[in-house]
């Protein structure tokens, strides 16, 4: 009988810390993959940024363009977003401002939403199907944020320094899982 009893003590121990490990598992899961988030959409509807000067009052003296500057955003590149490991769909346009300041603008971005996702330029080859999906690490990239929200249009300021010849695609990355939800390539205006 005695030994009924330490075989049954033995057994709630052991279910006991098989209970502690699953849920510290499941805890550690959830938190690593964010599954509420494939279900929680962001849109954002961001304006082309504007620069002092078209923000200044029509036909005030700060409102005038210098001589040789670009009355208006000037188009560099653009591309179409193609989907990878989520349906991705968009346009990318790496836009120069009147000021000389370049941002990165995503319209009509549908995507899924996901932990840790990227806006990135790279010098990767798209690549369609799954073939695509991990490529972008591989190479030269650079990241210009956190992904503001999985639907919409936004933009991103694309550091003074960078040399826009290097980089001829952009991907929503997943930094966490390192996987492409889409991406395209730039092609110049």
């Amino acid at each position: 009988m005695a030994e009924t009893v330490t075989e049954t003590k033995r057994r709630g121990r052991l279910w006991a810390g098989l209970v502690v490990v699953a849920t510290l598992v499941l805890g550690v899961g959830t938190y690593w993959f964010q599954p509420w988030r494939l279900w929680q959409d962001a849109t954002i509807r961001e304006a082309l940024p504007m620069t002092s000067r078209q923000a200044a009052e029509p036909g005030s003296a700060s409102s005038a363009v210098p001589p040789g500057a670009q009355a208006g955003p000037q188009v560099l590149a653009r591309g179409t977003l193609i989907s990878h490991e989520h349906t991705t769909t968009g346009t990318v346009e790496l836009i120069r401002l009147p000021d000389g300041s370049r941002t990165l603008r995503l319209e009509d971005l549908d995507t899924s939403n996901g932990p840790d996702l990227r806006v990135w330029l790279t010098d990767a080859q798209v690549k369609e199907g799954v073939a695509g999906w991990s490529v972008f690490d591989d190479g030269k990239h650079v990241s210009l944020g956190r992904l503001k929200g999985n639907k919409g249009d936004q933009n991103y300021a694309i550091p003074a320094d960078l040399n826009l010849a290097d980089y001829r695609s952009v991907t929503i990355w997943c930094d966490r899982f390192d996987v492409s939800f889409g991406a395209a390539t730039l092609t110049t205006a």
